[in-house]
Protein backbone atom coordinates (compact mmCIF):
# COMPACT_ATOMS: atom_id res chain seq x y z
CA UNK A 1 0.00 0.00 0.00
CA UNK A 2 1.51 3.32 -1.04
CA UNK A 3 1.13 6.23 1.34
CA UNK A 4 0.98 9.81 0.15
CA UNK A 5 2.91 12.52 2.02
CA UNK A 6 -0.40 14.35 2.59
CA UNK A 7 -3.09 11.64 2.56
CA UNK A 8 -6.75 12.55 2.83
CA UNK A 9 -8.11 10.61 5.83
CA UNK A 10 -11.86 10.44 6.43
CA UNK A 11 -13.12 9.03 9.71
CA UNK A 12 -16.72 7.95 10.20
CA UNK A 13 -17.75 8.24 13.84
CA UNK A 14 -16.10 9.71 16.91
CA UNK A 15 -16.09 8.65 20.58
CA UNK A 16 -13.41 6.10 21.54
CA UNK A 17 -12.33 4.57 18.23
CA UNK A 18 -12.85 7.43 15.80
CA UNK A 19 -11.59 10.29 17.95
CA UNK A 20 -8.52 8.28 18.97
CA UNK A 21 -7.81 7.52 15.32
CA UNK A 22 -8.13 11.17 14.33
CA UNK A 23 -5.72 12.45 16.98
CA UNK A 24 -3.20 9.66 16.39
CA UNK A 25 -3.29 10.25 12.64
CA UNK A 26 -2.40 13.90 13.21
CA UNK A 27 0.43 13.07 15.60
CA UNK A 28 1.86 10.63 13.05
CA UNK A 29 1.45 12.90 10.02
CA UNK A 30 1.39 16.66 10.37
CA UNK A 31 0.49 17.09 6.70
CA UNK A 32 -2.46 14.70 6.42
CA UNK A 33 -5.88 16.20 5.71
CA UNK A 34 -8.18 14.68 8.34
CA UNK A 35 -11.97 14.96 8.37
CA UNK A 36 -14.05 13.40 11.15
CA UNK A 37 -17.79 12.92 10.57
CA UNK A 38 -20.07 12.40 13.55
CA UNK A 39 -23.82 12.02 13.02
CA UNK A 40 -24.64 13.26 16.54
CA UNK A 41 -23.76 16.55 18.22
CA UNK A 42 -20.88 15.32 20.39
CA UNK A 43 -17.78 13.88 18.82
CA UNK A 44 -15.85 12.70 21.86
CA UNK A 45 -17.58 11.98 25.15
CA UNK A 46 -17.22 9.54 28.04
CA UNK A 47 -20.10 7.20 27.35
CA UNK A 48 -19.01 4.97 30.25
CA UNK A 49 -19.68 7.91 32.56
CA UNK A 50 -23.25 8.52 31.43
CA UNK A 51 -25.01 6.54 34.20
CA UNK A 52 -23.02 8.42 36.83
CA UNK A 53 -24.16 11.76 35.46
CA UNK A 54 -27.76 10.53 35.69
CA UNK A 55 -27.21 9.68 39.36
CA UNK A 56 -25.36 12.90 40.10
CA UNK A 57 -21.96 11.43 40.96
CA UNK A 58 -20.63 13.30 37.93
CA UNK A 59 -22.43 16.54 38.56
CA UNK A 60 -21.20 18.66 35.65
CA UNK A 61 -22.34 17.55 32.21
CA UNK A 62 -19.34 19.15 30.52
CA UNK A 63 -16.99 16.82 32.37
CA UNK A 64 -18.27 14.05 30.09
CA UNK A 65 -17.02 15.89 27.01
CA UNK A 66 -13.55 14.42 26.49
CA UNK A 67 -12.64 16.61 23.53
CA UNK A 68 -14.80 19.31 22.00
CA UNK A 69 -14.72 20.01 18.25
CA UNK A 70 -13.02 23.34 18.94
CA UNK A 71 -10.10 21.63 20.66
CA UNK A 72 -9.73 19.03 17.92
CA UNK A 73 -9.75 21.78 15.31
CA UNK A 74 -7.34 24.13 17.06
CA UNK A 75 -4.82 21.72 18.56
CA UNK A 76 -4.90 18.92 15.99
CA UNK A 77 -6.17 20.75 12.89
CA UNK A 78 -8.88 18.14 12.43
CA UNK A 79 -11.91 19.12 10.35
CA UNK A 80 -14.71 17.99 12.67
CA UNK A 81 -18.21 17.88 11.20
CA UNK A 82 -20.86 17.02 13.75
CA UNK A 83 -24.43 16.26 12.67
CA UNK A 84 -22.94 14.92 9.43
CA UNK A 85 -23.85 11.31 8.62
CA UNK A 86 -21.94 9.25 6.08
CA UNK A 87 -24.73 7.56 4.13
CA UNK A 88 -22.80 5.57 1.52
CA UNK A 89 -19.31 4.58 0.37
CA UNK A 90 -18.31 4.44 -3.29
CA UNK A 91 -15.20 2.26 -3.13
CA UNK A 92 -14.45 2.50 -6.87
CA UNK A 93 -14.43 6.31 -6.92
CA UNK A 94 -13.09 6.50 -3.33
CA UNK A 95 -15.85 8.83 -2.26
CA UNK A 96 -18.35 8.95 0.57
CA UNK A 97 -21.80 10.49 0.37
CA UNK A 98 -22.51 12.68 3.39
CA UNK A 99 -25.81 13.94 4.77
CA UNK A 100 -25.69 17.29 6.56
CA UNK A 101 -28.46 16.60 9.07
CA UNK A 102 -28.97 20.24 10.04
CA UNK A 103 -29.27 21.56 6.49
CA UNK A 104 -30.77 18.35 5.09
CA UNK A 105 -28.36 18.45 2.15
CA UNK A 106 -26.00 15.87 0.69
CA UNK A 107 -22.50 16.12 -0.74
CA UNK A 108 -19.55 13.90 -1.65
CA UNK A 109 -16.12 13.78 -0.06
CA UNK A 110 -13.04 12.03 -1.47
CA UNK A 111 -10.64 9.91 0.56
CA UNK A 112 -7.30 8.18 0.28
CA UNK A 113 -7.96 6.20 3.45
CA UNK A 114 -11.26 5.69 5.23
CA UNK A 115 -11.58 4.65 8.89
CA UNK A 116 -14.98 3.35 9.98
CA UNK A 117 -15.90 3.80 13.64
CA UNK A 118 -19.71 3.72 13.45
CA UNK A 119 -20.15 2.11 16.87
CA UNK A 120 -23.25 0.26 17.92
CA UNK A 121 -26.87 1.12 18.69
CA UNK A 122 -28.97 0.00 21.66
CA UNK A 123 -31.26 -2.92 20.99
CA UNK A 124 -34.88 -1.78 21.06
CA UNK A 125 -37.33 -4.68 20.79
CA UNK A 126 -40.46 -4.33 18.70
CA UNK A 127 -43.02 -4.31 21.51
CA UNK A 128 -46.35 -2.54 21.94
CA UNK A 129 -45.77 0.79 23.65
CA UNK A 130 -41.99 0.79 23.20
CA UNK A 131 -42.20 4.10 21.33
CA UNK A 132 -43.47 5.86 24.49
CA UNK A 133 -41.51 8.96 25.45
CA UNK A 134 -40.47 7.53 28.83
CA UNK A 135 -39.17 4.20 27.44
CA UNK A 136 -35.54 5.15 26.92
CA UNK A 137 -32.06 3.83 26.16
CA UNK A 138 -28.67 5.15 27.26
CA UNK A 139 -25.99 5.43 24.60
CA UNK A 140 -25.06 9.11 24.23
CA UNK A 141 -25.45 12.50 25.86
CA UNK A 142 -28.78 13.14 24.16
CA UNK A 143 -30.10 9.94 25.76
CA UNK A 144 -28.79 11.15 29.12
CA UNK A 145 -30.58 14.47 28.70
CA UNK A 146 -33.82 12.68 27.87
CA UNK A 147 -33.55 10.46 30.95
CA UNK A 148 -32.83 13.41 33.25
CA UNK A 149 -35.60 15.42 31.64
CA UNK A 150 -38.05 12.57 32.28
CA UNK A 151 -36.88 12.13 35.87
CA UNK A 152 -37.34 15.78 36.72
CA UNK A 153 -40.30 16.52 34.44
CA UNK A 154 -42.37 13.50 35.45
CA UNK A 155 -41.22 13.52 39.11
CA UNK A 156 -40.22 9.88 38.71
CA UNK A 157 -40.70 7.72 41.81
CA UNK A 158 -40.59 4.25 40.22
CA UNK A 159 -38.42 2.94 37.41
CA UNK A 160 -38.06 -0.35 35.59
CA UNK A 161 -34.67 -1.29 34.14
CA UNK A 162 -34.74 -4.05 31.52
CA UNK A 163 -31.46 -5.93 31.23
CA UNK A 164 -29.03 -6.92 34.01
CA UNK A 165 -25.74 -6.41 32.18
CA UNK A 166 -23.20 -3.71 32.98
CA UNK A 167 -25.25 -0.70 31.84
CA UNK A 168 -28.44 -2.03 33.39
CA UNK A 169 -26.78 -2.57 36.77
CA UNK A 170 -25.11 0.84 36.71
CA UNK A 171 -28.47 2.45 35.99
CA UNK A 172 -30.13 0.49 38.79
CA UNK A 173 -27.51 1.77 41.23
CA UNK A 174 -27.68 5.38 40.09
CA UNK A 175 -31.48 5.57 39.96
CA UNK A 176 -31.61 4.07 43.46
CA UNK A 177 -29.23 6.81 44.63
CA UNK A 178 -31.88 9.30 43.49
CA UNK A 179 -34.36 7.60 45.87
CA UNK A 180 -36.24 6.09 42.95
CA UNK A 181 -37.65 2.63 43.60
CA UNK A 182 -36.15 0.37 40.92
CA UNK A 183 -37.33 -2.93 39.49
CA UNK A 184 -34.87 -4.98 37.42
CA UNK A 185 -36.07 -7.38 34.71
CA UNK A 186 -33.74 -9.88 33.05
CA UNK A 187 -34.61 -12.53 30.48
CA UNK A 188 -31.98 -14.96 31.75
CA UNK A 189 -32.15 -16.50 35.24
CA UNK A 190 -29.26 -14.45 36.69
CA UNK A 191 -27.90 -10.94 36.83
CA UNK A 192 -24.65 -10.37 34.93
CA UNK A 193 -25.48 -13.16 32.47
CA UNK A 194 -21.94 -13.17 31.08
CA UNK A 195 -20.59 -14.38 34.48
CA UNK A 196 -20.75 -17.89 35.87
CA UNK A 197 -23.90 -18.17 37.96
CA UNK A 198 -22.30 -18.62 41.38
CA UNK A 199 -20.06 -15.60 40.79
CA UNK A 200 -23.02 -13.36 39.97
CA UNK A 201 -25.05 -14.48 42.99
CA UNK A 202 -23.52 -11.95 45.46
CA UNK A 203 -24.53 -9.12 43.12
CA UNK A 204 -28.09 -10.45 43.09
CA UNK A 205 -28.08 -10.59 46.89
CA UNK A 206 -26.74 -7.04 47.10
CA UNK A 207 -29.47 -5.76 44.80
CA UNK A 208 -32.16 -7.43 46.88
CA UNK A 209 -30.64 -6.07 50.10
CA UNK A 210 -30.75 -2.55 48.64
CA UNK A 211 -34.46 -2.85 47.92
CA UNK A 212 -34.28 -3.53 44.19
CA UNK A 213 -37.15 -5.76 43.05
CA UNK A 214 -35.85 -8.57 40.83
CA UNK A 215 -37.67 -10.40 38.06
CA UNK A 216 -35.19 -12.89 36.62
CA UNK A 217 -35.99 -15.40 33.91
CA UNK A 218 -38.75 -13.14 32.65
CA UNK A 219 -39.17 -10.59 29.86
CA UNK A 220 -41.25 -7.57 28.96
CA UNK A 221 -44.11 -8.45 26.62
CA UNK A 222 -45.58 -4.97 26.22
CA UNK A 223 -45.74 -1.48 27.67
CA UNK A 224 -49.11 -0.04 28.62
CA UNK A 225 -49.27 3.62 27.69
CA UNK A 226 -51.56 6.61 27.24
CA UNK A 227 -50.70 9.47 24.89
CA UNK A 228 -47.22 8.03 24.30
CA UNK A 229 -46.47 7.92 28.03
CA UNK A 230 -45.94 4.41 29.41
CA UNK A 231 -47.28 3.68 32.87
CA UNK A 232 -46.64 -0.08 33.15
CA UNK A 233 -44.57 -2.93 31.76
CA UNK A 234 -46.33 -6.28 31.44
CA UNK A 235 -44.07 -9.32 31.64
CA UNK A 236 -44.50 -12.64 29.87
CA UNK A 237 -45.27 -14.18 33.25
CA UNK A 238 -48.26 -11.85 33.48
CA UNK A 239 -46.67 -9.65 36.15
CA UNK A 240 -47.56 -5.97 35.77
CA UNK A 241 -44.93 -3.43 36.82
CA UNK A 242 -46.20 0.12 37.30
CA UNK A 243 -43.55 2.79 36.81
CA UNK A 244 -42.84 6.33 35.59
CA UNK A 245 -39.60 5.53 33.72
CA UNK A 246 -38.41 2.51 31.74
CA UNK A 247 -34.77 2.00 30.73
CA UNK A 248 -33.81 -0.54 28.04
CA UNK A 249 -30.37 -2.04 28.64
CA UNK A 250 -30.62 -5.32 26.77
CA UNK A 251 -27.51 -4.96 24.63
CA UNK A 252 -26.28 -3.30 21.45
CA UNK A 253 -26.28 -4.03 17.74
CA UNK A 254 -23.19 -3.12 15.67
CA UNK A 255 -23.75 -0.42 13.06
CA UNK A 256 -22.50 -2.37 10.06
CA UNK A 257 -25.00 -1.36 7.36
CA UNK A 258 -22.68 1.23 5.84
CA UNK A 259 -19.93 -1.39 5.50
CA UNK A 260 -22.33 -4.05 4.24
CA UNK A 261 -23.78 -1.77 1.59
CA UNK A 262 -20.24 -1.08 0.40
CA UNK A 263 -19.61 -4.80 -0.03
CA UNK A 264 -17.27 -5.20 2.93
CA UNK A 265 -17.26 -8.62 4.56
CA UNK A 266 -18.66 -9.32 8.02
CA UNK A 267 -17.16 -11.90 10.35
CA UNK A 268 -18.83 -14.78 12.15
CA UNK A 269 -19.79 -12.64 15.15
CA UNK A 270 -21.50 -10.05 12.94
CA UNK A 271 -18.84 -7.36 13.13
CA UNK A 272 -16.83 -5.92 10.26
CA UNK A 273 -14.08 -8.34 9.29
CA UNK A 274 -10.57 -6.89 9.66
CA UNK A 275 -6.95 -8.02 9.75
CA UNK A 276 -4.46 -7.33 12.55
CA UNK A 277 -3.88 -3.74 11.38
CA UNK A 278 -7.66 -3.17 11.24
CA UNK A 279 -7.92 -3.20 7.42
CA UNK A 280 -11.14 -4.50 5.95
CA UNK A 281 -11.36 -6.48 2.71
CA UNK A 282 -10.63 -3.15 1.01
CA UNK A 283 -7.04 -2.20 1.90
CA UNK A 284 -7.90 1.52 1.94
CA UNK A 285 -10.75 1.09 4.43
CA UNK A 286 -10.31 0.31 8.14
CA UNK A 287 -12.81 -0.53 10.86
CA UNK A 288 -12.48 -0.02 14.62
CA UNK A 289 -14.66 0.08 17.71
CA UNK A 290 -17.90 -1.69 18.56
CA UNK A 291 -18.69 -2.50 14.91
CA UNK A 292 -15.39 -4.32 14.27
CA UNK A 293 -14.11 -7.72 15.29
CA UNK A 294 -11.00 -8.37 17.39
CA UNK A 295 -8.96 -11.50 18.11
CA UNK A 296 -10.23 -12.98 21.39
CA UNK A 297 -7.19 -14.00 23.42
CA UNK A 298 -8.22 -17.34 24.96
CA UNK A 299 -9.45 -18.81 21.65
CA UNK A 300 -7.83 -16.78 18.88
CA UNK A 301 -11.25 -16.44 17.25
CA UNK A 302 -12.40 -13.07 15.91
CA UNK A 303 -15.19 -11.62 18.03
CA UNK A 304 -17.05 -8.39 18.66
CA UNK A 305 -16.06 -7.00 22.06
CA UNK A 306 -17.85 -3.71 22.67
CA UNK A 307 -15.52 -2.03 25.16
CA UNK A 308 -13.83 1.38 25.13
CA UNK A 309 -10.29 0.14 25.76
CA UNK A 310 -10.01 -2.07 22.66
CA UNK A 311 -11.70 0.64 20.58
CA UNK A 312 -9.05 3.17 21.59
CA UNK A 313 -6.20 0.78 20.82
CA UNK A 314 -7.71 -0.23 17.49
CA UNK A 315 -8.16 3.41 16.48
CA UNK A 316 -4.51 4.07 17.19
CA UNK A 317 -3.35 1.11 15.07
CA UNK A 318 -5.66 1.94 12.15
CA UNK A 319 -4.45 5.54 12.16
CA UNK A 320 -0.79 4.49 12.19
CA UNK A 321 -1.27 2.26 9.18
CA UNK A 322 -3.50 4.69 7.30
CA UNK A 323 -1.01 7.57 7.40
CA UNK A 324 2.34 5.75 7.43
CA UNK A 325 1.70 2.31 5.94
CA UNK A 326 3.20 0.76 9.08
CA UNK A 327 1.62 -0.35 12.36
CA UNK A 328 1.91 -2.91 15.08
CA UNK A 329 -0.63 -5.72 15.15
CA UNK A 330 -3.82 -5.35 17.14
CA UNK A 331 -3.19 -7.25 20.38
CA UNK A 332 -5.60 -9.95 21.43
CA UNK A 333 -8.53 -8.70 23.47
CA UNK A 334 -9.62 -10.47 26.65
CA UNK A 335 -12.92 -8.69 27.31
CA UNK A 336 -11.66 -7.40 30.66
CA UNK A 337 -14.50 -5.52 32.33
CA UNK A 338 -15.67 -4.34 35.74
CA UNK A 339 -18.85 -3.00 37.32
CA UNK A 340 -19.71 -1.47 40.69
CA UNK A 341 -23.10 -2.32 42.17
CA UNK A 342 -23.58 -0.40 45.41
CA UNK A 343 -20.90 -1.74 47.79
CA UNK A 344 -19.94 -4.73 45.62
CA UNK A 345 -17.63 -4.96 42.62
CA UNK A 346 -17.64 -7.66 39.96
CA UNK A 347 -14.94 -8.02 37.33
CA UNK A 348 -13.84 -10.55 34.75
CA UNK A 349 -11.34 -11.27 32.00
CA UNK A 350 -11.13 -13.99 29.35
CA UNK A 351 -13.17 -17.18 29.46
CA UNK A 352 -15.79 -18.14 32.01
CA UNK A 353 -16.57 -21.82 32.52
CA UNK A 354 -19.95 -21.14 30.95
CA UNK A 355 -18.38 -19.77 27.76
CA UNK A 356 -15.77 -22.53 27.70
CA UNK A 357 -18.54 -25.13 27.71
CA UNK A 358 -20.44 -23.31 24.97
CA UNK A 359 -17.32 -23.15 22.79
CA UNK A 360 -16.40 -26.75 23.68
CA UNK A 361 -13.03 -25.67 25.09
CA UNK A 362 -11.54 -27.95 27.78
CA UNK A 363 -11.20 -25.97 30.99
CA UNK A 364 -10.83 -26.41 34.71
CA UNK A 365 -11.44 -23.88 37.43
CA UNK A 366 -10.69 -23.20 41.06
CA UNK A 367 -12.39 -20.78 43.42
CA UNK A 368 -10.83 -19.17 46.48
CA UNK A 369 -12.25 -16.81 49.06
CA UNK A 370 -9.67 -14.44 50.49
CA UNK A 371 -9.29 -10.96 51.97
CA UNK A 372 -8.24 -7.99 49.87
CA UNK A 373 -5.43 -7.30 52.35
CA UNK A 374 -4.04 -8.84 55.52
CA UNK A 375 -6.89 -10.05 57.69
CA UNK A 376 -5.34 -8.66 60.87
CA UNK A 377 -5.26 -5.14 59.40
CA UNK A 378 -8.51 -3.21 59.96
CA UNK A 379 -10.98 -3.03 57.10
CA UNK A 380 -10.20 -6.29 55.32
CA UNK A 381 -12.91 -7.24 52.82
CA UNK A 382 -13.51 -10.73 51.48
CA UNK A 383 -13.43 -11.39 47.77
CA UNK A 384 -14.21 -14.47 45.72
CA UNK A 385 -11.78 -15.20 42.90
CA UNK A 386 -12.39 -17.84 40.22
CA UNK A 387 -9.51 -18.87 37.99
CA UNK A 388 -10.14 -20.74 34.72
CA UNK A 389 -7.25 -22.60 33.07
CA UNK A 390 -6.36 -25.24 30.48
CA UNK A 391 -6.25 -28.71 32.08
CA UNK A 392 -3.26 -29.89 30.03
CA UNK A 393 -0.88 -26.92 30.00
CA UNK A 394 -2.16 -24.84 32.89
CA UNK A 395 -2.43 -21.79 30.61
CA UNK A 396 -4.66 -19.18 32.22
CA UNK A 397 -7.89 -18.79 30.23
CA UNK A 398 -9.84 -16.38 32.37
CA UNK A 399 -10.84 -15.12 35.80
CA UNK A 400 -13.78 -13.62 37.64
CA UNK A 401 -13.83 -11.83 40.97
CA UNK A 402 -16.53 -10.36 43.16
CA UNK A 403 -16.16 -8.50 46.43
CA UNK A 404 -15.24 -5.03 47.63
CA UNK A 405 -11.91 -3.23 47.41
CA UNK A 406 -9.10 -4.88 45.46
CA UNK A 407 -11.17 -6.77 42.92
CA UNK A 408 -9.90 -4.53 40.12
CA UNK A 409 -6.25 -5.09 41.03
CA UNK A 410 -6.51 -8.89 40.95
CA UNK A 411 -8.32 -9.03 37.63
CA UNK A 412 -5.87 -6.55 36.09
CA UNK A 413 -2.91 -8.63 37.32
CA UNK A 414 -4.38 -11.79 35.78
CA UNK A 415 -5.33 -10.02 32.54
CA UNK A 416 -1.78 -8.72 32.24
CA UNK A 417 -0.34 -12.17 32.84
CA UNK A 418 -2.73 -13.65 30.26
CA UNK A 419 -1.51 -11.14 27.67
CA UNK A 420 1.90 -12.82 27.94
CA UNK A 421 0.55 -16.38 27.81
CA UNK A 422 0.97 -17.07 31.51
CA UNK A 423 0.24 -20.41 33.15
CA UNK A 424 -1.07 -20.95 36.66
CA UNK A 425 2.52 -21.73 37.69
CA UNK A 426 3.54 -18.30 36.43
CA UNK A 427 0.80 -16.73 38.55
CA UNK A 428 1.97 -18.69 41.58
CA UNK A 429 5.42 -17.14 41.18
CA UNK A 430 4.39 -13.51 40.69
CA UNK A 431 6.26 -11.03 42.87
CA UNK A 432 3.42 -8.78 44.02
CA UNK A 433 3.57 -5.78 46.34
CA UNK A 434 2.76 -6.59 49.95
CA UNK A 435 2.16 -4.54 53.05
CA UNK A 436 -0.75 -5.12 55.47
CA UNK A 437 -2.90 -2.21 54.21
CA UNK A 438 -2.59 -3.36 50.58
CA UNK A 439 -2.39 -7.14 50.38
CA UNK A 440 -1.15 -10.36 51.93
CA UNK A 441 2.07 -12.30 51.60
CA UNK A 442 -0.09 -14.91 49.86
CA UNK A 443 -2.23 -12.74 47.62
CA UNK A 444 -5.62 -14.02 46.41
CA UNK A 445 -3.99 -14.40 42.98
CA UNK A 446 -1.35 -16.65 44.53
CA UNK A 447 -3.93 -18.67 46.44
CA UNK A 448 -5.98 -19.33 43.31
CA UNK A 449 -2.81 -20.27 41.42
CA UNK A 450 -1.66 -22.58 44.23
CA UNK A 451 -5.02 -24.36 44.15
CA UNK A 452 -4.78 -24.79 40.37
CA UNK A 453 -1.21 -26.09 40.63
CA UNK A 454 -2.37 -28.61 43.23
CA UNK A 455 -4.91 -29.86 40.71
CA UNK A 456 -2.35 -30.09 37.93
CA UNK A 457 0.11 -31.92 40.19
CA UNK A 458 -2.48 -34.49 41.22
CA UNK A 459 -2.43 -33.46 44.86
CA UNK A 460 -6.20 -33.12 44.89
CA UNK A 461 -9.20 -33.57 42.61
CA UNK A 462 -11.97 -31.00 42.69
CA UNK A 463 -15.69 -30.74 42.16
CA UNK A 464 -17.50 -27.66 40.91
CA UNK A 465 -19.71 -25.85 43.46
CA UNK A 466 -22.92 -27.02 41.77
CA UNK A 467 -21.86 -30.68 41.48
CA UNK A 468 -24.40 -33.42 42.19
CA UNK A 469 -23.20 -34.84 45.51
CA UNK A 470 -25.81 -37.55 45.83
CA UNK A 471 -23.36 -40.29 44.88
CA UNK A 472 -20.59 -39.14 47.20
CA UNK A 473 -19.70 -39.70 50.82
CA UNK A 474 -19.70 -36.03 51.86
CA UNK A 475 -17.54 -34.85 54.76
CA UNK A 476 -18.08 -31.32 56.14
CA UNK A 477 -15.00 -30.35 58.19
CA UNK A 478 -16.31 -27.06 59.57
CA UNK A 479 -16.96 -26.51 63.27
CA UNK A 480 -20.30 -27.64 64.72
CA UNK A 481 -21.39 -24.01 65.09
CA UNK A 482 -20.66 -23.29 61.41
CA UNK A 483 -22.56 -26.34 60.27
CA UNK A 484 -25.53 -25.56 62.50
CA UNK A 485 -25.67 -21.99 61.20
CA UNK A 486 -25.45 -22.92 57.49
CA UNK A 487 -25.68 -26.64 56.59
CA UNK A 488 -24.02 -27.65 53.32
CA UNK A 489 -26.56 -26.85 50.60
CA UNK A 490 -28.28 -29.72 48.81
CA UNK A 491 -26.26 -32.32 50.74
CA UNK A 492 -28.48 -33.57 53.58
CA UNK A 493 -26.36 -36.73 53.87
CA UNK A 494 -23.16 -34.82 54.71
CA UNK A 495 -21.22 -36.11 57.73
CA UNK A 496 -19.90 -33.34 59.97
CA UNK A 497 -16.39 -34.00 61.33
CA UNK A 498 -14.33 -30.96 62.36
CA UNK A 499 -10.96 -30.82 60.63
CA UNK A 500 -9.01 -31.16 63.89
CA UNK A 501 -10.91 -34.36 64.78
CA UNK A 502 -10.66 -35.99 61.36
CA UNK A 503 -7.59 -38.19 61.95
CA UNK A 504 -9.17 -39.62 65.10
CA UNK A 505 -12.51 -40.35 63.40
CA UNK A 506 -11.41 -41.93 60.12
CA UNK A 507 -13.12 -45.16 61.21
CA UNK A 508 -16.53 -43.46 60.77
CA UNK A 509 -15.91 -43.19 57.01
CA UNK A 510 -15.69 -45.72 54.16
CA UNK A 511 -12.32 -45.34 52.40
CA UNK A 512 -13.60 -47.17 49.32
CA UNK A 513 -16.41 -44.75 48.53
CA UNK A 514 -15.98 -41.61 46.41
CA UNK A 515 -15.61 -38.85 48.99
CA UNK A 516 -16.28 -35.11 48.65
CA UNK A 517 -14.87 -32.81 51.30
CA UNK A 518 -16.12 -29.31 52.12
CA UNK A 519 -15.49 -26.52 54.60
CA UNK A 520 -16.40 -22.82 54.39
CA UNK A 521 -14.00 -21.65 51.68
CA UNK A 522 -11.99 -24.66 50.49
CA UNK A 523 -8.79 -24.31 52.51
CA UNK A 524 -9.59 -26.63 55.42
CA UNK A 525 -11.23 -29.09 53.05
CA UNK A 526 -8.02 -29.22 50.99
CA UNK A 527 -6.10 -30.13 54.15
CA UNK A 528 -8.76 -32.75 54.94
CA UNK A 529 -8.56 -34.19 51.43
CA UNK A 530 -4.79 -34.59 51.79
CA UNK A 531 -5.31 -36.37 55.14
CA UNK A 532 -7.82 -38.77 53.61
CA UNK A 533 -5.75 -39.45 50.49
CA UNK A 534 -2.73 -40.38 52.64
CA UNK A 535 -4.81 -42.66 54.84
CA UNK A 536 -6.07 -45.04 52.18
CA UNK A 537 -9.08 -43.19 50.77
CA UNK A 538 -8.98 -43.96 47.06
CA UNK A 539 -11.22 -41.34 45.43
CA UNK A 540 -11.25 -37.97 47.20
CA UNK A 541 -12.47 -34.59 45.91
CA UNK A 542 -12.31 -31.09 47.31
CA UNK A 543 -15.45 -29.02 46.69
CA UNK A 544 -14.04 -25.85 45.17
CA UNK A 545 -15.32 -22.75 46.90
CA UNK A 546 -16.77 -25.12 49.50
CA UNK A 547 -19.97 -24.34 51.42
CA UNK A 548 -19.96 -20.63 50.59
CA UNK A 549 -19.89 -21.08 46.83
CA UNK A 550 -22.14 -24.12 46.93
CA UNK A 551 -24.83 -22.08 48.67
CA UNK A 552 -24.57 -19.48 45.90
CA UNK A 553 -24.56 -22.08 43.13
CA UNK A 554 -27.59 -23.89 44.51
CA UNK A 555 -29.44 -20.60 45.05
CA UNK A 556 -28.67 -19.58 41.45
CA UNK A 557 -29.87 -22.96 40.17
CA UNK A 558 -33.14 -22.64 42.07
CA UNK A 559 -33.87 -19.12 40.82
Amino acid sequence: MKTQPSPRILIVGGVAGGASAACRARRMNEHAHIVLFEKDRHVSFANCGLPYHVGGEIAERDRLLVAKPELLAKRFRIDVRTRHEVAAIDRHRKLVRVLDRDRNTEYEEAYDRLILAPGASPLVPTLPGVESSNVLTLRNLEDTDRILGTIHGNKVQRAVVIGAGYIGLEMVEQLSCLNIHVTLVELLPQVLPIFDAEMAQPIKETLAAKGVALHLGDAVERFESDNLLAHAAVLKSGTRLDADLFILGIGVRPNVKLAQDAGLALGKSGGIEVNRVMQTADADIYAVGDAAEYPFGPTGQMMRIALAGPANRAGRIAADHAVTGRAGSMPSVLGTAIVRVFDKTAAMTGLTRKLARRLDIPARSVIVIANNHAGYFPGAQAMTLKLVYAPDTGRVLGAQAVGGEGVDKRIDVIATAMAFGATVRDLAGLDLAYAPPFGSAKDPVHMAAFAACNQLDGLVKTLDPDADLSGYQVVDVRSPAEVAKAPLADAPHAVAIPIDDLRDRLGELDPKRPTAVSCASGLRSYVAARILMQNGFVDVYNLTGAATLRARAVAARLT
